[in-house]
């Protein structure tokens, strides 16, 4: 029997999908400026002799926390049961003790110090971002779904640009950096969470778009009125929970090769940003380029270039992919254009492959985020574990960047160096960007 799919059919405003876009570039901000400048930087300084691997055991201890998170916190906001909803506590909660993590990673002289701060903001980020991105599925209409990816795409692109301008202009030193990361994530990200409301989850009845698996709507000019959320969610439980990370291949096959894709693509970008910053120090010689400019000053540079690039493609995409309801061709786009990025940097070693790649890996990303995101919402396998399923998905997110800096390291430090690093990651979105044509549930 085919099963009963409940999707939104009410349009949300603009001012939620604007508060949704910050939180989530609230987030990804602190994230990237911690992965990109604070903590490359304060690796350097503590552990200058072995920079590279020190700072791929923190990038992977936060990984592996990660990792556990998405899923575990997904699953348990999937049954909350509060007169704040299910998201809200989480998005709120996470944001607080990620504030707490970057003060404490503030005043940290020791590598041990930093594993442990990173992986508890690590948590913290994970908890707000899952519960952040399960309100799509939750609330918004499918037609939409591709303008709200691409707002919200839009956030976490400038995100990062932000961030480092504040952490590298505005303010210097590593402590200024982190504290100021804690006091934007909690302007940013509390907003939605205090300002927005969910969806009663004890109402009688509500007006819905039925579906089925097949993938057959009821008419959006008849929509048919069915019973929902007529009880809570169940409690989390840990037996249920642990059974239910398993998605089968077989039985869900779009999800697992959108996982694939997802996880080939971000390992393409977790391997070109990783090393950036050291990238500059030790290939291109920035500082001797220009003298009186630091490394951290170039990061934010690319960063800048980066994000100028990706707008346009984003929002574009996005519009796109709602007007005429194909997801597919602009994540296909969107890695291989992120491919080209990796070449130029195997091909050149120069400031202006810099710029050059930071172009394309911008306008790539971009257009990837902006639909993938869309995409996935509408191939989860169950409603009930819409954040769990999320969870799984951003796990290929967690699992690049685990295994990009465990790949980079000794690519980089081999006789290839960083233009054989920057050639595996072309090879890896190449790669990504093929398998989404296997997906068939959606266009």
């Amino acid at each position: 029997m085919d099963e009963v799919r409940v999707t939104p059919v009410e349009r949300v405003t603009t001012g939620w999908m604007t508060l949704l876009a910050l939180a989530q570039m609230g987030v990804i901000m602190a994230m990237t400026v911690g992965n990109q400048i604070l903590l490359p930087s304060h690796v350097a300084h503590i552990d200058p002799a072995h920079k590279e691997a020190s700072l791929a055991t923190v990038f992977a201890v936060g990984a592996v926390c990660t990792i556990i998170a998405n899923p575990l916190f997904g699953a348990m906001s999937d049954r909350t049961r509060s007169r704040f909803g299910r998201r809200r506590p989480w998005i709120v909660g996470g944001a607080l003790v990620c504030a707490a993590s970057l003060v404490f990673l503030a005043w940290q002289e020791s590598l041990a110090g930093l594993i442990v701060g990173w992986a508890v903001a690590q948590l913290a980020f994970t908890a707000a971002l899952a519960a952040a991105i399960a309100t799509v599925p939750d609330q918004v209409p499918i037609r939409q779904r591709g303008k709200v990816s691409a707002l919200a795409g839009v956030g976490q692109l400038t995100g990062p640009l932000l961030g480092g301008v504040v952490a590298t202009v505005l303010l210097t030193g590593a402590k200024a950096g982190f504290l100021s990361m804690a006091a934007l994530i909690l302007l940013l990200v509390l907003p939605f969470g205090l300002f927005t409301r969910e969806p009663a989850q004890t109402a009688a009845a509500a007006t819905v778009t039925i579906e089925v698996t097949a993938g057959t709507t009821a008419p959006a000019a008849a929509p048919v009125t069915a019973a929902a959320n007529t009880v809570g969610p169940p409690p989390f439980d840990l037996r249920s929970f642990l059974r239910g990370l398993w998605v089968s291949p077989r039985g869900h096959p779009d999800f697992a090769w959108a996982w694939m894709s997802r996880l080939m693509i971000t390992l393409t970008l977790a391997m070109a940003i990783g090393y950036l910053q050291y990238y500059l120090r030790d290939a291109v010689h920035y500082e001797r380029l220009f003298p009186g400019s630091t490394v951290e000053q170039g990061v934010v540079v690319l960063v800048a270039v980066f994000t100028l690039s990706s707008v346009v493609p984003t929002l574009l995409a996005g519009w796109l992919s709602d007007r005429y309801g194909s997801r597919r061709p602009a994540v296909f786009v969107g890695g291989l254009t992120m491919a080209a990025s990796g070449l130029v940097l195997t091909i050149l070693t120069s400031w202006s492959a810099a710029i050059a790649a930071s172009v394309l890996l911008g306008a790539g990303y971009g257009m990837f985020a902006a639909v993938d995101q869309a995409m996935v919402t509408q191939l989860l396998p169950a409603d009930a574990d819409r954040a769990k399923d999320l969870g799984i998905v951003s796990l290929a997110n967690s699992a690049s960047n685990t295994l990009g800096p465990v790949i980079a390291a000794p690519l980089v430090t081999s006789a290839g160096g960083y233009p054989l690093m920057y050639g595996v990651a072309a090879g890896f979105a190449t790669l990504g960007a093929c398998l989404i044509w296997r997906i068939r549930g959606v266009r």
